[in-house]
């Protein structure tokens, strides 16, 4: 039987970082037979290949935002995932929402359900913010990026849900930024498509 100890480290791990890497264990000299036990005994869930979490932990659409990029940690949260996390809409994702650029690899059969949608440049990396779930650093586009994002792929969503979107993101308070959405909008090539729109709500 490997050491209490090897077992209690194991659960510090994952009960720190929500969900644990095979190298964060490594770090806190768990042993990989000691994972199995506790995976075999029911005590952790493998998500995912080198990746556990505790198998009775809470399971919310912010915990899966957290696993999502635990497979993926390039990965951008965008699109309906991003607008359900800034409570921008009424639609509930079946999916993970996740941007990726054009050469990064989509996960396979990952243990989170995920809808990938490629970007680059600054379409890409600008309008991200970094929020701690589960102990994760999780990339989540920010409100004004999401909703111009919405328009960009409103084929994908549908233009009723980018509508919406926006209609919520003007009724925020404080007050948003309307040049942050022409900014990001122009980004995405969507400026002339969002702008009567936004006149409209104005």
């Amino acid at each position: 039987m490997e050491p209490t100890t090897h077992r209690e480290r194991a659960l510090e791990v994952v009960r720190h970082r929500g969900i644990a890497r095979g190298r964060d264990f490594d770090a806190a000299g768990v042993t990989r037979a000691t994972l199995q036990r506790l995976r075999d005994e029911g005590v952790l869930q493998q998500i995912g290949r080198g990746l556990y979490k505790l198998a009775d932990a809470d399971v919310d659409s912010a915990t899966s935002l957290a696993e999502a990029v635990r497979i993926q940690p390039r990965g951008i949260i965008c699109l309906l995932s991003a607008l359900q996390f800034h409570e921008l809409t009424t639609q509930i994702p079946h999916a993970v929402w996740m941007m990726l650029g054009q050469k990064e690899w989509a996960p396979v059969n990952p243990s989170v359900a995920l809808k990938i949608v490629r970007a680059s440049g600054e379409a890409l990396t600008a309008g991200v913010e970094t929020y701690i779930i589960d102990g994760v650093p999780v990339p989540i586009t920010v409100p004004a990026k999401t909703v111009a994002d919405c328009f960009k792929h409103r084929n994908k969503i549908g233009i009723d849900v980018a509508v919406e979107a926006l209609r919520d993101f003007m009724k925020s308070r404080p007050r948003p930024d309307l040049n942050a959405i022409y900014r990001y909008a122009q980004l995405d090539r969507v400026q002339s498509v969002i702008r009567p729109y936004l006149e409209a709500m104005t």
